[in-house]
């Protein structure tokens, strides 16, 4: 497991960005032969649209690599962690360590992302893409993924764990993110069993249903669990679901300056 865990630790930036876009691209392409739903619009120029949001997001991520490589260097060097109290096997630390990373920054910054008014106008831009599919997944405020980011280390943080631990959970995650937020068909009886432990695609598209209380339900990005144990998880027809935000309607979602400024233009009306 040393040297599976060490390829990822390993891993030049462009293998990284490689990554992402291959997995995008994968589900991208499924979307236009196993569609969940049909719907009207441009596919190339939606993907347009968030592609952008991703070149912020991830000019972000570089600057926030050298931070996260100061906060394992200072792990190591101040042996601080849970991890560092107990022994056990590889496999059952990585294991855990995958939990709290999915825990702490996915479940509970996601709900508090709903929750503080502050942190909702962050997040708006994520819920106003009206057309759901691979490339939303991409769709960030670079202030949402600035949040987010620091709920990551705060996780390696609590854990201790190794870089390799954390850059692992970071490649699933990608795969996770598309995943879900692909416009892709699994049937209803497949899709329903892989949400009784990872969030399925019909399961997160009840999170980007466009009205409350629907909205403020299933935050999971790669295990359902949480969900589930903290009683936030919702079941719907995916025919039914509305995208976008319906306090939301007049601003575009390509409108990609207008929706920059959201955070500070926003008026929410009932």
């Amino acid at each position: 497991m040393d040297a599976f865990l060490a390829f990822f630790e390993q891993m030049p930036v462009w293998q990284k960005a490689g990554w992402i876009f291959f997995v995008l691209a994968i589900f991208w392409l499924l979307e236009g032969y196993y569609a969940l739903r049909n719907l009207s619009y441009n596919k190339w120029s939606h993907a347009r649209t968030n592609l952008v949001f991703l070149a912020f997001v991830m000019a972000i991520n570089v600057a926030f690599g050298l931070i996260t490589v100061g906060v394992f260097v200072w792990l190591d060097e101040a042996n601080f962690g849970l991890l560092r109290l107990f022994e056990a096997p590889q496999w059952v630390t990585l294991l855990l360590s995958i939990l709290v990373l999915d825990l702490i920054a996915q479940y509970l910054v996601h709900v508090l992302l709903h929750k503080i008014p502050l942190f909702w106008r962050l997040h708006l831009i994520h819920h106003s893409d009206t057309k759901v599919d691979a490339t939303t997944g991409t769709r960030h405020h670079p202030l949402d993924f600035i949040l987010r980011e620091s709920f990551a280390l705060l996780a390696v943080i609590i854990m201790g764990m190794p870089l390799s631990y954390y850059l692992f959970y970071r490649i699933l995650s990608v795969f996770f993110t598309y995943f879900t937020h692909a416009n892709i068909q699994l049937g209803s009886k497949t899709d329903r069993a892989i949400s009784w432990v990872f969030v399925s695609p019909n399961m997160h598209k009840t999170h980007h249903h466009d009205s409350m209380p629907i909205t403020d339900s299933n935050y999971g990005n790669m295990f359902s669990i949480w969900d589930r144990l903290f009683g936030t998880f919702v079941a719907m027809d995916p025919s039914k679901i509305s995208y976008g935000l319906d306090t939301l309607k007049e601003v575009p979602d390509n409108a990609i300056n207008k929706q920059l400024l959201l955070p500070f233009t926003y008026k929410k009306r009932a």
